[in-house]
């Protein structure tokens, strides 16, 4: 199974730039690439911070724009983005019976949780209270025998960046206690704006970077808080005996400096 993963949006109005780049531009040649070179995808997962500023504006955007996406697409709000007002433009469809925007799919042998760590409030960090960690409870009950997928905003642990590590998902013990014995086979997660995987708890994990603006993995190795680095998308590749995240760098693919021919049929 085949499935691609984005995060971090961040759409603001039309034709509007943040950071000195253009959200939406770089969403749609994203979308138009996965499209392009990922069409038999099973389904796309964005992994919240839709919206850089929250406004409706910014979510019927994103709509109309998905409605024309040939994949079937899972949204998660981050800390940017604000429950009610997707709930007004994208419908209670996204929605579990407590009105969270989290949802469960099993495709083929893969049962996939698409969590809501939305907090609210003027910090960034996550969380995910007792209400959620119930209906977390329920689904995980009934995967017994599937194969564990979960997508979230907030990682529920430091990753190492001294600023990502102050608004990481709150209460991660709890939500480590939540998930414990159950098969998770991987985690993949936003808000770090950029490129990381590795191994937490004995659940590896992964998460895509920024499509519009990225953090210095040393935060004062420039002198902006934010940085211009690849954006990239994550295809996955969950097969019987292993699960395979390749990270693209849509927007850097070049040709490389040599002839058409050179290189071709002679590798093995």
């Amino acid at each position: 199974m085949k499935f691609v993963v984005l995060s971090d949006l961040h759409l603001v109005q039309p034709g509007g730039r943040l950071w000195g780049l253009d959200p939406f531009e770089r969403f749609e040649r994203c979308l138009a690439d996965v499209e392009r070179l990922h069409g038999d995808a099973v389904f796309c997962v964005i992994a919240g911070d839709l919206s850089d500023t929250a406004t409706e504006e910014s979510y019927a955007l994103l709509k109309r724009r998905l409605a024309r996406f040939p994949l079937r697409t899972f949204l998660l709000i981050g800390n940017h983005d604000d429950r009610a007002k997707f709930i007004t433009v994208f419908g209670a469809k996204h929605c579990d019976s407590g009105g969270f925007v989290q949802a469960a799919y099993s495709f083929g042998d893969f049962h996939c949780l698409f969590l809501d760590t939305y907090k609210g409030g003027p910090t960034s960090a996550g969380v995910y209270c007792e209400r959620r960690r119930a209906w977390l409870a329920r689904q995980l009950a009934s995967a017994r025998g599937k194969r564990i997928l979960v997508f979230m905003h907030h990682p529920p642990f430091d990753i190492g960046h001294s600023l990502m590590d102050l608004i990481k998902l709150e209460e991660s013990e709890d939500f480590c206690r939540a998930i414990a014995g159950h098969s998770i086979e991987h985690l993949f997660f936003g808000h770090a704006h950029r490129p990381i995987s590795g191994m937490w708890r004995g659940i590896p994990f992964a998460a895509p970077p920024s499509i519009n603006h990225q953090l210095p993995l040393v935060p004062h190795s420039l002198p902006t808080v934010y940085s211009d680095e690849p954006a990239m998308y994550a295809v996955v590749m969950a097969e019987a005996d292993r699960i395979i995240v390749h990270m693209d760098a849509f927007l850097d693919r070049k040709p490389a400096v040599m002839e058409m021919s050179a290189e071709r049929g002679n590798w093995y």
